[in-house]
């Protein structure tokens, strides 16, 4: 079947990271809580969260892509169904993060004007991305529309903005956003968390998302 095309290496790169995060953290003593949850909970829940979210994305691509089942059994209404799924998920990859910088505080040692410096930096950044992506590129192709709406298959790539130094913008930079809350808060934890968000995305890109884009325009980013 056309939806699970790419997908062991999607599983295997998930492992790997997987892995990844338990070796970074080994020996290291996840403690402290935020509301009466404990840190290792909130890392849990902070790389749940993105698997859940892309594994979503994955499934919903590719079941409209090529079969169109989402449009069959809701209509038009198919993608601003999908669009909230999509928010609802996304939205918490920040949220977790942050709770799990607040719950870890202090956990390792950076000189706060390196640290606060570097944090107002991605944040500049993170904002003309997200300034380009709603003035150039738009919300529902960045949701992927084009995945609902095949004339969007006729549009060219976006070369305005943030995007006129990377295709891949909000890949690359707009998710700079995930890391701004282990600097604040001086947290490896939710470092190492955002380390393990903006390497998966990739694992997205790579095995879900440039096939699809292949087959929608017939080349990739």
């Amino acid at each position: 079947m056309k939806i699970f095309e790419k997908q062991l290496w999607h599983l295997i790169s998930l492992t790997i990271l997987i892995y990844g995060v338990t070796a970074l953290l080994k020996n290291f003593p996840l403690d402290g809580e935020f509301w009466g949850i404990t840190t290792k909970v909130w890392l849990i829940c902070s790389i749940g969260i993105a698997i859940v979210h892309q594994v979503y994305v994955l499934i919903v691509w590719r079941l409209e892509l090529y079969y169109s089942h989402i449009s069959r059994i809701f209509g038009k209404a198919g993608f601003t169904l999908y669009a909230v799924g999509f928010t609802f998920l996304f939205i918490p990859r920040l949220l977790f993060i942050i709770a799990l910088g607040i719950s870890s505080k202090n956990s390792f040692s950076l000189d706060p004007i390196i640290s606060f410096s570097l944090a107002i930096l991605l944040s500049i950044i993170v904002i003309y991305v997200m300034y380009s992506v709603l003035k150039y590129f738009g919300f529902e192709r960045a949701y992927g529309i084009d995945h609902f709406d095949r004339s969007f298959g006729d549009k060219p790539f976006v070369k305005h903005g943030f995007f006129r130094f990377s295709n891949n913008a909000m890949y690359k930079f707009g998710l700079l956003i995930l890391w701004i809350p282990g600097l604040l808060f001086f947290s490896k934890p939710a470092l190492i968390a955002a380390l393990f968000q903006h390497i998966y995305i990739w694992a997205h890109y790579y095995f879900t998302e440039a096939p699809d884009m292949k087959y929608i325009y017939g080349k990739t980013k």
